[in-house]
């Protein structure tokens, strides 16, 4: 298995749940490890699962995937960036993500729909995977996978801690900023899909 490739690939495909947590680290007063395993697990996860999903798939499916992809990251991402954005300008209250799940400035299902929009892409490049980085058999390109979420894992702990130090600085305009950046990395997704490729 080519593991230069794999990492390679796994920094790239976490870089958008990287950018995510740091957006919400900066919008925390305090930061428990909790908050930041919970998102950090959240977003390993769907990095892995997503592209075993593509893999299952196969070459079958790639067109249709490839068609809707960028389509599903922009919608989502676009609306939860606009939510941040109007919640900010709404009420200018700080959350702290210190005070126990319900108030850990994420609800699950927004969680959750972050972790699927910011892993879609990870759901094409499990079609190419196995050639990607040689992943010949079945439990090498589970490894593949493991080694993705293990990477995201690790990036996004840090980038929720990297957040939280640098969000004092952005003070009450960190989720008018959070907000904007998921907007900017959705339409990242979708330039690429559509005039990059």
């Amino acid at each position: 298995m080519d593991y230069v490739a794999l990492v390679g690939i796994a920094v790239g495909l976490s870089m958008d749940a990287f950018a995510v947590c740091i957006t919400n680290g900066a919008l925390c007063k305090k930061v428990r490890f909790s908050f930041a395993l919970k998102m950090a697990l959240s977003f390993g996860l769907f990095q892995a699962l997503m592209p075993t999903i593509g893999w299952l798939i196969g070459k079958a499916g790639e067109s249709f995937i490839s068609s809707v992809d960028h389509w599903v990251a922009l919608i989502l991402l676009c609306f939860i960036g606009g939510q941040m954005i109007v919640e900010s300008l709404k009420n200018r209250k700080e959350p702290s993500c210190d005070e126990g799940p319900a108030r850990e400035g994420l609800s699950f299902k927004t969680l959750m729909l972050l972790s699927l929009a910011t892993s879609i892409d990870a759901l094409a490049t499990g079609i190419i995977l196995p050639s990607a980085v040689q992943a010949s058999t079945v439990v090498l390109m589970l490894l593949a996978v493991a080694l993705i979420g293990l990477i995201t894992f690790v990036i996004c702990i840090a980038g929720v801690y990297i957040g939280k130090k640098f969000g004092v600085l952005l003070s009450e305009k960190a989720q008018i900023a959070g907000g904007i950046v998921l907007i900017l990395i959705g339409l990242k997704i979708f330039i690429e899909h559509m005039f990059l490729q």
